[in-house]
């Protein structure tokens, strides 16, 4: 049973009302003025206040995500699963790297509430290079199931969620499925996969996505693993023109250094309340092996001052009141140069948490969408279909044929701003 479940949520508090009730049985029972007596009254009183805080935790984990399974928690989940092969039931595909666990509809409630809007796929990835695996969503957009599309690869959002959060926050607490899918059933966007992850790929250890000396080779697995187990399991684009990251937190920051580091995989990053160096501490451990220019280079402000700016597009958004990261944001931007692109997405208030990042949200995810090119149409049908597995079909209510082309720039929004650098 997930940690995050109501399930448990309703356990813990039961239990801690449970021991306020029986403190109140039991405590007449208790008096007297013997050592006994005195030592039973504060045991009662320590498994309350026991109760109580073990409760408020299972709350407070839930609503945040910090942990989504007790193998998470206790460090016990697998670090280093091996590649997942195809069964003979053929619920694997890719070449079995990627294992479909689960599919559901995707619901909008407008444009028009019951007007198909895609599939939400729960999947686990395998990564051939570097043996690691981890769980995930895939959002296939209702395009993928028509026939007239039957030709089409589509692009690529890989969204991250932040440390210790697993990418259920990514489908309930920040709703990307949905908010992707009516924004392709109104043409604000063109029709988009979305891959929603945590950058947590060995919990409980934060690596904050990097290639870690006789460690997890993170960033490789979300640079090289993930596009290849995607692209060999769906109809998706190839190319870094087609595939950008959307993060937020310690996502965020991992959206950032991977684009940056990766022009050849990712042409563009959403940072959400990100920062702009790899975090050093108790849930890290040691990232770097002492190699100081490895620690460098994952160093987002010092890739801007000492290496050649990458041909990538970028947004960063964070608040000028209850952030801490807003001045390192501002610094950010000013030290973006040519090739490289920057916007920001600056709210007059709020925190690093849910309710800001859905407040960034509306303007973000299109923004992002809008910087990606749709791939070009396969040859044939037959070709299109192949490498990519064929799921129960729906059509889209009237789909305008040939729409790829993304709505005016949301830049242009209030309060979304380019840093005026080409």
């Amino acid at each position: 049973m997930g940690l995050t479940t109501a399930h448990v949520q309703v356990l813990f508090v039961a239990l801690a009302v449970g021991g306020l009730v029986a403190t109140v049985w039991l405590w007449p029972r208790l008096s007297g003025p013997s050592w006994r007596s005195v030592a039973a009254r504060a045991g009662v009183l320590v498994a309350d206040q026991a109760l109580l805080m073990l409760a408020i935790a299972v709350v407070v984990n839930a609503y945040f995500g910090f942990f989504g399974s007790w193998g998470d928690l206790l460090g016990t989940n697998a670090t280093d699963a091996p590649a997942i092969m195809a069964d003979p039931a053929g619920t694997a595909a890719g070449g079995g790297l990627v294992r479909v666990l689960d599919s559901r509809p995707v619901r909008v409630t407008r444009p028009k509430a019951g007007l198909p809007a895609g599939r939400l796929e729960q999947v686990t990835i395998a990564g051939a290079r570097t043996g690691l695996s981890s769980s995930a969503y895939v959002y296939l957009p209702p395009q993928y199931f028509d026939p007239r599309y039957a030709g089409r690869r589509f692009p690529v959002i890989l969204g991250l969620t932040g440390y210790p959060g697993d990418e259920e926050n990514l489908v309930s607490r920040l709703d990307l499925p949905t908010r992707a899918a009516t924004s392709i059933l109104t043409h604000e966007i063109g029709p988009t996969v979305l891959v929603l992850m945590r950058p947590t790929i060995a919990p409980p250890r934060d690596t904050e996505c990097v290639d870690v000396p006789g460690g997890p080779q993170v960033e490789t697995y979300f640079t090289a693993d993930v596009p290849r187990a995607v692209t060999a399991a769906f109809r998706v684009g190839t190319g870094a023109a087609n595939w950008g990251i959307l993060g937020d937190s310690t996502g965020g920051y991992c959206a950032l250094k991977l684009t940056m580091r990766h022009p050849d995989t990712f042409s563009a990053a959403v940072s959400l309340s990100g920062y702009f160096h790899a975090l050093v501490d108790v849930t890290t451990g040691d990232l770097f092996g002492g190699n100081r220019r490895l620690q460098d280079e994952n160093d987002l402000m010092w890739r801007l001052a000492n290496l050649p700016a990458p041909p990538v597009s970028v947004l960063v958004a964070s608040s000028r009141q209850g952030e801490s990261g807003y001045r390192a944001t501002t610094e950010f931007t000013a030290a973006v140069r040519a090739p490289m692109r920057v916007s920001s997405l600056i709210l007059p208030s709020g925190g690093h948490n849910f309710a800001t990042w859905n407040r960034e949200l509306p303007q973000a995810l299109p923004w992002l969408a809008q910087q990606l090119h749709a791939p070009a149409q396969t040859p044939s049908r037959a070709a299109s279909e192949k490498g990519g597995r064929r799921l129960a079909r729906e059509s889209p209510r009237r789909p305008r044929p040939g729409r790829h082309s993304p709505a005016p720039k949301v830049a242009k929004r209030r309060g979304l701003r380019p840093a005026g650098r080409a």
